[in-house]
């Protein structure tokens, strides 16, 4: 899986209207189509769920970074894909697996493009989660965009000492990552210790009952947003129990390697 997956969940701050809406309507956007996508394996709506991304993506100056995080995974979508056909599923259903897998990564990596961690965190406070766990939620958030960039590094620096990573087969091209692997899991030990003595030093968790500088507020075009998001997935629920959607022959099965 390549490391530009995680650019596309990599926060940027922007200009633009879907950077400056509430963080709550931008996580009821991504948990609806979440849900959406788990409900249908209709390719024909995931699809759609897929390509209604799009205008979001549009007015959030994101489409190069969204993109990117879309050909990062497209290493583990393109598994996904082929673990599916060869247990014997029809090739209909892989490709509906698969392309439930971009949409998800293309729905929470629209979130994360336009929301910070900070405001992230301030969602989870007001959802009354524990702030030791929206923290720790937050923090990683925070922390994986930098591993992943840092890991970037790494594999530079020991290509440019003649480090080959895509020769031989796959047991040589895991001994060849062991280079990696080592300095990456010392930078990451390190790192915590660093936050950890800060924290600490900080006094963290001593006080139980804390207020935020900041407050969130939603305006009338967020409640709109959130009202217009609520209705599509009520009528994306409804049309998944009770009206039949066309879709491609599933009836077709292409020869496994099983039979």
């Amino acid at each position: 899986m390549s490391l530009k997956l995680f650019e596309g969940f990599r926060f940027t701050g922007k200009r633009t209207p879907i950077h400056r809406m509430d963080p709550r309507p931008k996580l009821l956007i991504a948990s609806s189509i979440f849900l959406l996508s788990i409900l249908f394996t209709n390719i024909i709506v995931l699809l759609i769920l897929l390509i209604a991304q799009l205008p979001l993506i549009y007015l959030a100056k994101s489409l190069r970074r969204w993109s990117n995080s879309l050909r990062g995974g497209a290493v583990l979508a393109t598994l996904i894909f082929i673990m599916n056909f060869l247990t014997g599923s029809t090739l209909v259903f892989s490709l509906s697996m698969t392309l439930r897998f971009l949409v998800l990564i293309s729905a929470f990596s629209l979130f994360f493009l336009t929301t910070s961690p900070d405001d992230l965190g301030l969602v989870l406070e007001r959802l009354h989660l524990p702030y030791t766990l929206s923290f720790t939620f937050t923090t990683a958030v925070r922390l994986v965009p930098t591993v992943a960039l840092e890991a970037q590094t790494i594999v530079d620096a020991q290509r440019s000492r003649g480090l080959e990573l895509d020769r031989g087969n796959i047991i040589e091209r895991l001994r060849r990552h062991i280079p990696i692997l080592i300095p990456l899991i010392v930078s990451a030990i390190r790192r915590s210790t660093e936050l950890a003595e800060a924290l600490e030093s900080r006094a963290f968790g001593s006080c139980e009952n804390r207020e935020s500088l900041i407050t969130l507020s939603m305006k009338w075009t967020d409640y709109f947003v959130a009202i217009a998001t609520i209705i599509i997935l009520l009528v994306g629920i409804f049309v998944r129990l009770w009206i039949p959607l066309p879709s491609l022959d599933e009836s077709i099965r292409l020869p496994s390697i099983w039979v």
